[in-house]
């Protein structure tokens, strides 16, 4: 049981009244698909096993029942360990697969710059999941092709031969082929239900390594890939928000923009600059989740709102200009053509298989131009980002921090929602950046250190002969596993404070 994660009984018997006996459950951390360092099985630099859990000694009321907490410690505990994190009693041949396998996970993602790449997807991949609720592969079900029983086809990914590339993998000794999204703004379309929506759900958490049967193991992305979204009501401190938005009715600047519950648009245009103010070099964006007037302005609504009355300039405009400078974009859409004028490559999924679909897009934009030729003879610049310094008094919490799941936080008397950052995987992801967040009170008043600065340092410490260790001040706690610094950022972000942050000035 605990092998696999999550928690076996000991000796006591689990629940009972509080007349009753209660306890002796033995529970860790339960691992998810993705291969992420954490802290409750780990390989110390001795090459010692060392493993975190907890164990709710069983007792009778508020009386601990000795004889059955030694039985535990005696016989129930060495059987786990036994059984679990001995090498003789495990399949040595799987431990070497799964090892091999994760390894090249990691090389093909570390190629992929050097090609000019960033994301890769595997012919044969599986990218669907069982449902949201559940981060396992889609399995076929048997049913007669009627009601509730009845599964479609699962459909294994396949790439077109015109965006076909191939990786020689050098522990498993195969060559693994699929398809190589290039540098630059890639499109994918198709109609609803597709399978737009699930290539793009598989590539946001592609700076993961897999479980080997995963279905989504190679199905690699950016390490610095952050998926873009728009968040009503999410709180933002001193952003400069002026490359999207800007005009703003009665002189209101946008280069220091501040607000407790932003708009759809704002919100997204602050995503934007706060992941660039962090280093991301790869935009992911779904429609689906977007802020339609963020994204486009057709012609007819130009022609009716002069662009001097409107302060959003949409991303439409802007994609181009951040491809310029090393950004890429790789973007859902399903009911805006004007992005054929600038995307670089266009894939259209239908019936869950992928198709290149370049050279018509191009065909089309090139018969019609986005607003009559407006977004062809745009030659604005992108704008610039405005770092920031976070500061420390404003991250101390008035009272206890408690982690009530993956997205939701209580800091003190704060809530702290991380619902939009998607690319959170684990519980213990969100244990940790809670410790982050912590540790910030303890920057020096009036610190010139940027968040990006500050997170560097972090990530620099977690590298070190610690890890995650570094983060819990020398207490045992076998609940974490690493964020990364997108994610940290994200919730630093978030979190509802007056005076979080000042612009770094020159």
């Amino acid at each position: 049981d605990v092998g696999e994660g999550g928690q076996g009984q000991g000796g006591g018997g689990g629940g009972g009244g509080w007349s009753g006996p209660k306890g002796g459950d033995i529970e860790i951390a339960k691992p998810t698909q993705h291969v992420i360092e954490q802290t409750a099985v780990r390989i110390l630099a001795n090459g010692d096993v060392c493993a975190q859990f907890t164990v709710n000694l069983p007792a009778r009321g508020r009386t601990i029942q000795g004889h059955k907490s030694v039985q535990i410690f005696d016989q129930t505990l060495p059987q786990m360990v036994q059984k679990a994190l001995l090498y003789n009693s495990l399949d040595s041949a799987a431990v070497t697969r799964h090892v091999l396998n994760v390894e090249d996970q990691e090389w093909v993602r570390s190629s992929l710059d050097i090609r000019a790449l960033v994301a890769f997807i595997p012919d044969g991949a599986i990218l669907p999941r069982k449902s949201g609720a559940d981060d396992k592969p889609m399995e076929v079900k048997k049913g007669d092709g009627e009601g509730d029983d009845a599964t479609p086809e699962l459909v294994r990914f396949h790439s077109p031969d015109t965006l076909r590339v191939s990786f020689d993998l050098p522990n498993m000794g195969k060559t693994l082929a699929g398809i190589g999204i290039r540098k630059g703004i890639t499109l994918i379309v198709g109609g609803g239900f597709h399978g737009k929506s699930t290539v793009l759900s598989a590539l946001q958490v592609g700076m993961y390594n897999k479980l080997p049967g995963d279905g989504r193991e190679f199905c690699v992305c950016s390490p610095n890939a952050v998926k873009i979204r728009a968040e009503d009501g999410r709180n933002v401190s001193q952003v400069n928000v002026s490359p999207f938005i800007n005009n703003l009715p009665f002189g209101k600047g946008t280069e220091s923009f501040t607000t407790s519950d932003s708009s759809g648009s704002t919100s997204q245009a602050t995503n934007i600059m706060e992941a660039l103010e962090m280093g991301a070099k790869t935009l992911l964006i779904d429609e689906d989740t977007c802020a339609t007037n963020f994204m486009i302005r057709d012609d007819k609504m130009m022609q009716l709102v002069h662009k001097d009355k409107e302060p959003i300039t949409p991303f439409l405009y802007k994609a181009k200009t951040l491809s310029k400078q090393g950004i890429s974009v790789i973007l859902v859409v399903g009911s805006c053509g004007d992005f054929f004028d600038v995307g670089d490559t266009t894939i259209l999924m239908d019936c869950y298989s992928c198709h290149d679909v370049t050279a018509r897009a191009k065909q089309i934009a090139a018969n019609k131009a986005a607003n009559g030729g407006a977004l062809a003879a745009s030659k604005a610049n992108f704008g610039n980002v405005t770092p920031r310094c976070p500061v420390g008094v404003a991250f101390k919490p008035t009272g206890k921090v408690s982690v009530r799941s993956k997205s939701m936080v209580s800091y003190g008397d704060v809530e702290l929602d991380l619902s939009g950052l998607e690319q959170l995987v684990s519980r213990e992801q969100t244990n940790a950046i809670t410790l982050a967040l912590q540790r910030l009170s303890a920057l020096a008043p009036g610190s010139k250190m940027t968040i990006f600065q500050v997170l560097t340092q972090l990530n620099g410490l977690l590298d070190q002969g610690d890890g995650l260790d570094a983060l819990s001040n020398g207490q045992f706690d076998g609940t974490l596993a690493r964020p990364r610094v997108f994610e940290i950022a994200g919730a630093i972000n978030r979190l509802r404070s007056d005076g979080s942050f000042v612009q770094l000035t020159p």
